[in-house]
């Protein structure tokens, strides 16, 4: 509720500090990285959330076997 009437790259900094833990810091890591080059843009927080999601929601097997080979390169 306390971000609500940030900017967006501001709601997505606060929900990165969040993110510990081995491969989630290498992955937020990157993003921090790609946000402040401009490769990332999200309209929404929500679209940051989905992006989140598809990375270390669980999902199905083979999904989460992609996203650890996408980390190893």
């Amino acid at each position: 509720m306390k971000i609500r009437d940030t900017i967006v790259e501001e709601q997505v900094q606060w929900v990165l500090s969040y993110v510990q833990g081995e491969s989630a810091d290498v992955w937020k890591e990157n993003v921090m990285e790609d946000l402040k080059r401009n490769l990332l843009n999200y309209e929404i927080v929500g679209e940051f959330l989905v992006d989140l999601k598809k990375e270390f929601g669980g999902g199905d097997k083979e999904a989460n076997k992609v996203a650890k080979l996408r980390r190893l390169e």
